[in-house]
């Protein structure tokens, strides 16, 4: 097996804009259903899919909460749509690019699922470990939106492994230690002060423990992440790059998240503490794609 040298097969420029807004609008509803809970606009709709039980949007009543909450929601439509576009561009290439068919609908399907998903969550009174999941499938759907821009750029066809074994195996590993690191975050912020709305009641953990144990791993995984980048730079891998960005949105993020634990939590930080995290897991997804490059007999 030799690598493929001939360049990605081409698709309408169309594509390759939706695809990038359909990332970019993952990151944003983390961004605008962050500020959904920063602000205490969890129940700003006490319904779904209706704000109000008489009215589809929010009435002068409401006020501001109304306003964040229902914003949240047309973001949604949004997403959905350019999701749906997305896999509508690749369908009469789905024969020739089944990765790319398949991973536009786990996106659009992620989205359908989300917005039920959220409204359960407004059903159940903003059910803290619900909240948690809600948040946990967005991050997930930025990663599989990443892949796809990934694979896009790329011929089709069978892949090799294009580094050594061993760091394979590292960056493999990693991804526990990057999982461990997210479940806990969720898991401290669902116990914050940010629940949604001042009347929820959080899941009962001690949220000053819980930050201390996020930490730890998040530590463990800046380690591996310093290893992964060296290693990759040292012996000239394809992951270099992408190690290096995967690195530095990792400090970013723990920077933040130190910043914001000696400031008590303030909502700005926390919020972009969020993002950051569904970005840092994104560069993450890109360094395990190039692991593998194309192939061809």
């Amino acid at each position: 097996m030799t690598a493929v040298t001939s360049a990605p097969t081409r698709f309408s420029t169309v594509l390759y804009v939706f695809a990038w807004l359909s990332f970019l609008a993952e990151v944003v509803i983390i961004a605008t259903g962050g500020t959904v809970r920063l602000t205490g606009s969890g129940l700003g709709c006490t319904e779904w899919p209706l704000c109000t039980p008489d009215s589809l949007v929010p009435t002068e009543a409401m006020g501001v909460h109304g306003v964040i909450e229902f914003s949240n929601r047309l973001m949604s439509t949004v997403v959905g749509a350019l999701a749906l576009v997305v896999l509508v561009l690749v369908w009469r290439r789905r024969a020739e690019r089944r990765d790319l068919f398949v991973l536009a609908w786990i996106v659009l399907g992620g989205v359908l699922a989300q917005a039920v998903a959220g409204g359960v969550t407004v059903w159940t009174g903003l059910n803290a470990f619900l909240v948690a999941f809600h948040y946990t499938a967005s991050l997930l759907l930025v990663c599989v939106a990443a892949a796809f821009l990934v694979r896009l750029y790329e011929p089709a066809g069978p892949r090799e492994r294009a580094v050594p074994k061993g760091y394979a195996a590292l960056v493999h590993a990693t991804s526990l230690v990057l999982a461990v690191t997210i479940a806990f975050g969720v898991l401290t912020t669902s116990n914050g002060p940010h629940s949604g709305d001042a009347d929820v009641v959080r899941n009962g953990f001690d949220a000053t423990i819980l930050a201390h144990v996020h930490a730890w791993p998040g530590y463990i995984l800046l380690a591996l992440t310093l290893a992964i980048a060296g290693i990759a730079w040292a012996r000239r891998l394809p992951t270099r790059r992408w190690s290096l960005a995967f690195l530095g949105a990792l400090a970013v993020q723990i920077l933040v998240g130190v910043w914001q634990a000696n400031t008590a939590l303030p909502p700005l930080l926390v919020g972009i503490h969020m993002v950051l995290a569904a970005l840092t897991s994104a560069a993450y997804v890109v360094v395990v794609l190039r692991l593998k490059r194309p192939v061809r007999a």
